[in-house]
């Protein structure tokens, strides 16, 4: 039990307890002492736990915590989904089954952050608290208060599936923009939270591909500088409740038991927090995971990591009841550690006013507020403010108005949601947005008909008009036998039926009908692929998701029956097709822009396709037909507008080259086609930022799962490159100059002004960005570092002064020589601009701190706080805590800058299931050796014994590499 635990009561709440215990008639439910607003928090809670029964406690571990009729207690449920809009939740009444909203969906998280704008973040965030608790007010049994929301992960790596869901690969802006969203939903009351928000997902979480049996690898810089960086601000800045731990591991260790999550989280605040699993991550620990052998095993080990709340096994707790029951039976857990977790939990659903006799301050709060006008127009503001301006050559932009507009592409007359979005309303689309502007407006999907028909009995694939299963029917080409043919990349296909509008899907599991709106579900069923075979011909493979996992087995091929129904089979079993092309889509598009004014081409992504949770990205392309639709509508009218829809960088090399216009917005609700007509038309200059880097090339990327970002270079804070568009870049249609930077020392701190006026002809906003970089250091260090940032508007001439406060323990690094922050004496160019790459104002400022002493390996030195290495992993040091280094043959560490006063012997703390070496070397893996440790079987992985070896030779100040043969661990190391 940490530090931060205790069971005691405090002397107040143990008399309150007495007196309410005491001789005297009952009371009732409503006039107990934790009913009593007036009392202190802890007293209240510590009241209500000590009536409360030891089985009634377990039960209130699990996601669903039951009601107790006899204190008056309704139901309570951790886990509304609300990252941009209230989004879904799960009904115990149908044993968890989905409910969607239907609400405010405002833009994808990463357009969310796009805007720079805090205030305005804040505000969507209060609007989205506001419909949480309109829902609640007609159902709490399925809207529940607890808010899995924001996703603070880092976008560390752009071919995430879940790009859409984090805000940035930079912590200070996802700090910034987590904590505001954050503010919102928890609202101002002092000691009331209109909702309890929950950060997503800790930690270092950044990939879907073997997302429960990966392992991050964060060396200590890494994980302090970088990965806890991002959670860290709205924890401590009391706009967040607690975090969720993700399904990979960290160093070896399920982050479901990481026992960061009490000692390092909970020491961010003097708040109460309440901590969450990922649904089934209980049961992870012992099935895919099998980091323990029973589930009361796992179970004690995740409450005493500072997991208070099980989301597993859908409504059903009792699994969980009886584990964590059999786990106090064996001694693996106390009472007091059950307390603990159910004491989290009570602190939060009182500051949500659930025990106060009115409910609270927001407690008056109704459904009335859902989608409202007010809300609308909060979305339709984001979604532009939102929106970045890629390119404008030539005054392409902002469109002038008596044009005929020709608006093609896939994206141009449709809206999509995904996986973490609410149900949309109402829709305005591109097209509707574009047409309440234009003098004339003419459009085109710019997608292909085709019919397929079966070379060996020459019927075609058709469709009923009122939706049902594809039969192999008709003998001739008609609307029934017609499809609009959908790319997404890499041959992915969906197909609309002509006859109906809705889209095949493989919606039974069995045939395939046309009966889908759109694509979606967890197991994405629309989706397939023509594979060209050498006679001509085509096989029709169905491709969704589920047929990745085993389970699926090797059918996915198309076949036809003998009375024409479909079925999955083989691919040396499936019916060839002749693929017929009724009509081209770029055929349709050209025609269409070439007699309009200008051509606006909408093209993007499908974010239940092109990337999502539990499907990574493998390449970073626009579609290769819709890449082709632009080509092919620029060649048609030199006058081309791209809009670039979806949720992740995109390496759209040509456009950039080739078109006058492009601007990039996520999908952002049913205001998107309004906000879009904004920025086109100049009613709202756009002055969204990136907040990634966009690279030219995936070539350019490492592996997914390298997370060590200083090592590889990655993101624009070590990345050496020339990206597409760099970190914090966007355009406007005004121009802003820069005057007069000044960085001063004022007490701890620097404050930095600059002035910005607006030196162009319109009304704009421009994002202020302050960088820094530290000129010689002990360690590499970034590339340059945003230390701050503020979006301001300005009237055309229009100049103002822009001031920033970075304080002096903002510029610390993670000392791994001491295992501390640590500032250096040093220079640091104070650098602000547009970007990251359009610095226009320097200065520097000389940082008084320390010089780093030269190590000291005579004193036990973890292993894991080396300065560089390679070919080694960091795994689990034990099952509970702690970090090591597993090295195998030539694998080695390195402690650079290290004073040597001839030490005679080291002694390493290492395990092993076999044999092998460590080697001691100077200078280099290749140095002189002045030591070889024997390394001797100790049993297992987790059994430690101290291996020691003469030295000799070591002296002055060296580099200590230590090589490795044989797989060895190695948790700490001395030479003395």
């Amino acid at each position: 039990m940490s530090h931060r635990r205790s069971a005691m009561l405090s002397a107040s709440a143990a008399l309150a307890l007495a007196l309410s215990l005491g001789a005297g008639p009952a009371r009732a439910a409503d006039d107990y002492p934790f009913r009593d607003p007036s009392l202190p928090l802890a007293q209240r809670v510590d009241d209500l736990l000590n009536r409360l029964t030891p089985d009634e406690k377990v039960a209130m571990l699990h996601q669903y915590a039951p009601a107790i009729d006899r204190l008056g207690i309704k139901l309570f449920k951790t886990g509304t989904e609300a990252l941009h809009g209230v989004a879904w939740s799960t009904d115990y009444t149908n044993n968890g089954a989905v409910v969607t909203a239907k609400g405010t969906v405002f833009p994808q998280a990463v357009g969310l952050a796009s805007t720079w704008d805090t205030a305005l973040i804040k505000r969507v965030g209060s609007a989205v608290g506001d419909e949480a608790r309109g829902y609640h007010a007609e159902n709490p049994t399925v809207w529940g208060l607890n808010l899995w929301a924001p996703v603070v992960n880092l976008l560390r790596d752009p071919r995430w599936g879940r790009n859409e869901e984090g805000y940035s690969e930079d912590p200070t802006l996802t700090g910034a923009i987590s904590t505001a969203y954050g503010s919102g939903l928890e609202g101002d009351d002092p000691d009331h939270l209109k909702t309890a928000p929950t950060l997503k997902h800790y930690l270092a979480n950044n990939n879907e591909v073997t997302r429960d049996t990966s392992s991050s690898e964060l060396p200590p810089r890494v994980k302090h500088e970088y990965d806890e960086a991002a959670f860290k601000p709205a924890i401590a800045a009391d706009a967040a409740t607690g975090v969720m731990a993700s399904y990979n591991l960290v160093n070896g260790r399920p982050n479901t038991v990481n026992p960061d999550l009490d000692d390092v989280v909970r020491s961010w605040t003097g708040r109460a927090l309440f901590n969450v699993t990922d649904a089934g991550a209980p049961n992870n620990l012992v099935n895919s995971e099998k980091y323990y052998a029973t589930q009361a095993e796992a179970d004690a080990a995740l409450i005493k990591a500072g997991l208070d709340s099980f989301t597993v096994d859908d409504a059903n707790g009792a699994p969980t009841a009886a584990a964590v029951k059999e786990a106090l039976s064996k001694g693996l857990l106390t009472q007091a550690d059950v307390d603990d977790a159910v004491r989290h939990q009570l602190g939060i659903r009182f500051r949500l006013g659930e025990f106060d006799p009115d409910g609270g301050p927001y407690a008056k709060i109704t459904k009335d507020v859902v989608n409202s006008p007010a809300n609308q127009k909060l979305a339709r503001e984001t979604a532009a403010k939102a929106t970045v301006l890629l390119k404008n050559s030539g005054g392409a932009l902002p469109l002038k108005p008596g044009k005929k507009v020709a608006v093609v592409g896939p994206l141009a007359d449709v809206l999509y949601t995904d996986w973490y979005s609410g149900g949309l309303p109402y829709k305005v689309t591109p097209l509707d947005g574009i047409k309440e502007r234009a003098a004339s407006v003419a459009s085109s999907e710019g997608v292909d008909r085709i019919a397929l028909k079966d070379v060996a009995t020459g019927r075609y694939i058709s469709a009923p008009a009122s939706g049902g299963d594809l039969k192999e029917s008709d003998t001739s080409v008609g609307a029934t036998s017609t499809f609009d043919a959908f790319d997404w990349g890499q041959g992915v296909l969906t197909l609309r039926s002509v006859a109906n509008g809705k889209y095949v899907s493989r919606a039974n599991w069995s045939t395939l009908a046309n009966t889908a709106d759109q694509p979606s579900g967890w197991f994405v069923q629309e989706q397939f692929t023509l594979e060209p075979q050498s006679d001509g011909t085509s096989l029709l493979r169905y491709a969704g998701y589920e047929t990745a996992f085993d389970w699926f087995g090797p059918d996915t091929y198309i076949k036809t029956a003998a009375d024409g129904t479909l079925s999955l089979t083989t691919a040396d079993q499936a019916t060839h097709y002749a693929k017929e092309v009724v009509s081209r889509g770029v055929d349709d598009a050209v025609a269409t822009a070439k007699a309009a004014d200008v051509a606006v081409v909408v093209v993007g992504s499908m974010p239940f396709i092109n990337g999502r949770e539990d499907h990574d990205r493998t390449d970073m392309n626009l579609a290769e037909g819709q890449e082709a639709l632009v080509k092919a509508v620029k060649a048609a009218n030199p006058n081309t507008v791209v809009v670039l829809e979806n949720s992740y960088p995109t390496t759209i090399n040509w456009e950039q080259d080739n078109v006058p216009a492009i601007l990039w917005t996520t999908h952002a609700g049913a205001e998107t086609g309004h906000a879009l007509a904004d920025v086109l038309y100049g009613d709202v200059n756009p002055a969204g930022r990136l907040t990634q880097t966009w690279y030219r090339s995936a070539a350019e990327l490492p592996g997914i799962l390298d997370y060590d970002i200083v090592k590889k270079d990655r993101t624009y804070l070590y990345y050496q490159g020339r990206p597409l568009y760099p970190f914090g870049y966007g355009l406007s249609y005004t121009s802003f100059s820069y005057q007069g930077l000044k960085a001063a020392p004022k007490g701890d701190a620097y404050e930095v002004s600059v002035k910005v006026t607006n030196t162009g002809s319109r009304a704009g906003d421009e994002v202020v960005q302050l960088y820094t970089h530290q000129h010689k250091s002990r360690v590499k260090q970034p590339v340059k570092q945003l230390r701050a940032f503020q979006r301001v508007t300005l009237a055309p001439g229009q100049t103002r002064t822009i001031a920033f406060t970075v304080k002096k323990s903002d510029l610390a690094l993670w000392d791994v020589t001491r295992n501390k922050w640590t500032v250096e004496n040093g220079t640091h160019d104070v650098l602000v601009g547009s970007s990251s790459a359009n610095i226009r104002q320097r200065a520097t400022i000389n940082v008084k701190g320390e010089n780093i002493p030269h190590r000291d390996l005579s004193k036990t030195t973890r292993a894991v706080d080396f300065d560089d290495y390679s070919g080694i992993h960091l795994v689990d040091e034990t099952k509970v805590r702690g970090d090591a280094v597993a090295g195998a043959n030539g694998g080695w560490i390195a402690f650079k800058d290290v004073q040597l006063r001839k030490p005679r012997t080291v002694t390493a703390g290492v395990a092993a299931t076999g044999r092998g070496t460590i080697e001691v070397r100077l200078g280099s893996p290749t140095g002189a050796k002045v030591a070889a440790i024997p390394v001797a079987a100790t049993g297992g992985i987790y059994n430690w014994a101290a291996a020691t070896a003469p030295v000799s030779g070591a002296n002055g100040v060296k580099d200590v590499y230590l090589v490795f043969t044989g797989d060895v661990r190695i948790k700490d190391f001395a030479l003395s």
